[in-house]
């Protein structure tokens, strides 16, 4: 169990890190090319959309885990 809660944070930190440099990476891209902002928000928000997602996958992971224990 202990090597599942090892992997699991492990992929937590892992999204936090990937949602955060692609939402700098959307930023600087919006910032270059104006032309393009309209394509690179609709990527900034489904990004957001899922960080959320996966963060909830996790928490109902953990009350799972806590329920049956």
């Amino acid at each position: 169990m202990q090597y599942i809660d090892d992997l699991s944070s492990a992929v937590i930190i892992l999204i936090h890190a990937g949602a955060i440099f692609r939402v700098g990476f959307c930023f600087i891209r919006m910032m270059t090319a104006e032309e393009e902002a309209p394509q690179f928000k609709k990527r900034i928000r489904n990004t957001i959309m899922f960080y959320v997602i996966a963060e909830l996958a996790f928490v109902l992971k953990a009350l799972i885990i806590r329920y049956f224990t």
